[in-house]
């Protein structure tokens, strides 16, 4: 069955039109003569059965179904040009894969390891965005996610890599002679806004006496802690594998014990099992869960 779509044309016609408030200006931008913008939109209204502009001797306006319409269009535009661009980018011997990530985990475990995986895969090109919160795989576009485990992700196939432990960090320029448990309550806290009760429990499970945990400056990612906390702001209570590096460098402080619970644990998901040696995406699964082996090894462990 054919679809009832007007012609691309048409559309490009109408959406320029209606971005410019004018014909004449949506013929510069389409090197086209103001009578063929005309014709074109003019020919879209008559596909679609109404008017789109009001026209008032050279002047035209849109009308409310020309409003939505145009917005609608616009975005169906928008996204056509994207996905094609993308294609147009894939290399022509090569393979891609599109993985959803928790911003932080991305930036500060996955793409510093990434050359790794690059050097043994040169023709796989893996490509990141991020997803705060779970979602619906299936239809996402997505070939795999790397987040938290959650009821959500139910009837797919998860696999566990790291544990998210958290550990109080800050600036060395902080750090005094006094004891690090009455300094710890002494010094700005910054909050996680989505965790607004981690002091509270850190207190509780370490025994550190801290006065009113509840105060200090919240942000919305674990990225924005550790900036803040190496902009000497305050203590920051992250991850400890996103500040690895920041550690050994001597950049952050950390004289307080981590948390003695398992705040959350990050997981691969994947829409079909792990098959060995079976197309970029289980090369990609195979090497990350490698890599979330070693470095959860690596990571040191602290009693308190």
């Amino acid at each position: 069955m054919r679809r009832k779509i007007p012609s691309n044309s048409a559309l490009m016609a109408f959406e320029a039109a209606a971005r410019h408030g004018s014909f004449a200006r949506a013929a510069d931008e389409l090197a086209l003569t103001e009578g063929a913008v005309s014709r074109q939109i003019a020919r879209l209204e008559s596909f679609l059965g109404v008017a789109l502009f009001d026209r008032v001797g050279n002047r035209v306006r849109l009308v409310p179904n020309g409003t939505r319409y145009a917005a609608q269009v616009r975005e169906v535009l928008d996204r056509l040009e994207r996905d094609s661009q993308y294609l147009m980018g894939q290399p022509i011997d090569g393979k891609s894969i599109d993985i959803a990530a928790i911003p932080t985990f991305a930036t500060r475990w996955l793409i510093p390891r990434l050359k790794r995986f690059q050097d043994k895969n040169p023709n796989i090109t893996v490509h990141l965005a991020e997803r705060m919160e779970p979602f619906i795989l299936a239809g996402s576009g997505f070939d795999a996610a790397i987040h938290f485990e959650h009821p959500a992700w139910a009837g797919l196939h998860t696999h566990h890599l790291l544990r998210e432990v958290l550990i109080p960090v800050c600036h060395p320029a902080l750090l005094t002679d006094v004891k690090p448990e009455i300094l710890l309550d002494g010094l700005p806290r910054l909050h996680r806004r989505q965790n607004p009760e981690a002091w509270q429990l850190y207190a509780q499970e370490t025994g550190i006496k801290l006065t009113n945990p509840a105060v200090g400056a919240r942000y919305d990612l674990h990225s924005m802690l550790i900036e803040a906390a190496l902009a000497g702001l305050g203590v920051a209570l992250v991850p400890r594998l996103y500040v690895e590096a920041e550690l050994k460098q001597g950049r952050l402080a950390a004289p307080w014990p981590e948390g003695k619970t398992i705040a959350k644990k990050f997981c691969l998901v994947l829409p079909e099992p792990i098959k060995l040696g079976e197309g970029p995406l289980q090369a990609f699964a195979n090497w990350i869960l490698d890599e979330a082996r070693i470095s959860e090894h690596a990571l040191p462990r602290q009693t308190g």
